[in-house]
């Protein structure tokens, strides 16, 4: 086991390892065992469905190979996205993983994760009108939009590199939200018309 990890760290560790080498699928619970100096039936007790592994894995591989930079407004959060799409490139292997365990039934009751609170709070700043579930709605588009899974699907249907799959998700997020800030405007308008339109019957009476 590697000097200062705990052992679900050391398998996965491994793991992410043995990803470099061969697909999820022919990595055996026995041979991480063998790998990390502890036996079969330990490596069960902390993932006990390959289901808990992929999980467990993907959220290693994405902390240390595809952190997102912080971002609070969508030009930040395209920019951070463009990042991590290139970042899939590098490291194809681990984004096709990390694309899988997305795909998957959380294997826990799942809690809104940082990047989606990220997604919820810098849309709500940039189109204030929406109500909750729009916003939810839209949010959820665009973090679908920022995934693995659109990396992956883009590069195997369509063969797109990461920085051709970022102008598709440059676009596709322009259009997206532009359709909701167009509705603002034209809201916004409306409103300032009605206000006008209610302010000049007082301006002539006090003529």
């Amino acid at each position: 086991m590697a000097d200062g990890l705990d052992t679900p760290t050391a398998i996965l560790a491994n793991v992410a390892t043995a990803l470099r080498e061969s697909p999820f699928d022919d990595i055996s619970y026995r041979a991480i065992g063998d790998a990390v100096g502890v036996s079969e039936r330990t490596v069960y007790r902390h993932f006990p469905t390959r289901s808990h592994l992929l999980e467990a894995v993907a959220a290693w591989i994405e902390e240390r190979a595809f952190p997102l930079a912080p971002f609070v407004t969508v030009a930040q959060f395209q920019t951070a996205a463009r990042a991590r799409f290139l970042a899939f490139d590098s490291l194809p292997a681990y984004a096709f993983v990390f694309a899988r365990a997305a795909s998957l039934s959380p294997t826990a009751q799942p809690e809104p994760t940082f990047f989606t609170k990220a997604i919820v709070a810098t849309l709500a700043t940039d189109l204030p009108s929406l109500n909750q579930r729009d916003l939810r709605r839209k949010a959820a588009s665009v973090r679908y939009f920022a995934s693995a899974q659109f990396w992956a699907r883009m590069r195997t249907s369509f063969e797109l590199s990461g920085a051709e799959i970022a102008d598709v998700f440059d676009r596709t997020v322009a259009q997206f939200l532009g359709e909701s800030a167009g509705a603002d405007s034209a809201e916004a308008a409306g409103a300032g018309a009605g206000l006008d339109g209610a302010a000049r019957p007082t301006s002539r009476t006090s003529e």
